[in-house]
């Protein structure tokens, strides 16, 4: 990331550097007072930031999110792959305490919802305002319902 990028990110308050450190050391940790504490931090972290990350959601990489943590929702029990662009106001919830998998390459449109044990498959694009509920094979494209007025 250049100088440039690292000084608009911190300057709109959306450098998670701090956070995404406290996120792989909390992750190298067992569990004891040291994983309670780094767990502590993070979630006042992410409250800060405007969003939650559940302390057992598992990340195989940082995802990208061009606005920060704002209003972002991720259940403790979710799994993220690799290379995922997550826009602002995304739940990505649990039912049952069973979560969404979702796989590498992905795009989460802003206002998403995706929510209960299924499998988002790689490189899927989510649009903006969508509601998943159901299994999506790699390589689609998930959107919203058509707009209607109401009369």
């Amino acid at each position: 990331m250049s100088i440039r990028r690292k000084i608009i990110d911190y300057s709109r308050g959306i450098n998670l550097n701090h956070f995404w450190r406290l996120y792989r050391w909390q992750k190298k940790i067992d569990k004891g007072i040291c994983h309670d504490i780094l767990t502590f931090m993070l979630s006042r972290c992410a409250y800060r930031h405007g969003g939650y990350i559940g302390p057992d959601t598992v990340m195989k990489g940082i995802p990208e999110l061009p606005h920060g943590l704002q209003g972002i929702f991720i259940s403790r029990y979710a799994e993220i792959g690799e290379n995922c662009r997550i826009y602002q106001n995304v739940t990505i919830g649990e039912v049952n305490r069973k979560a969404p998998k979702i796989g590498d390459n992905c795009l989460i449109g802003a206002g998403a919802v995706i929510v209960g044990d299924i499998r988002i498959g790689n490189q899927v694009k989510i649009g903006a305002g969508a509601v998943v509920s159901m299994d999506v094979p790699d390589n689609c494209t998930v959107v919203s319902q058509p707009a209607r007025i109401l009369e």
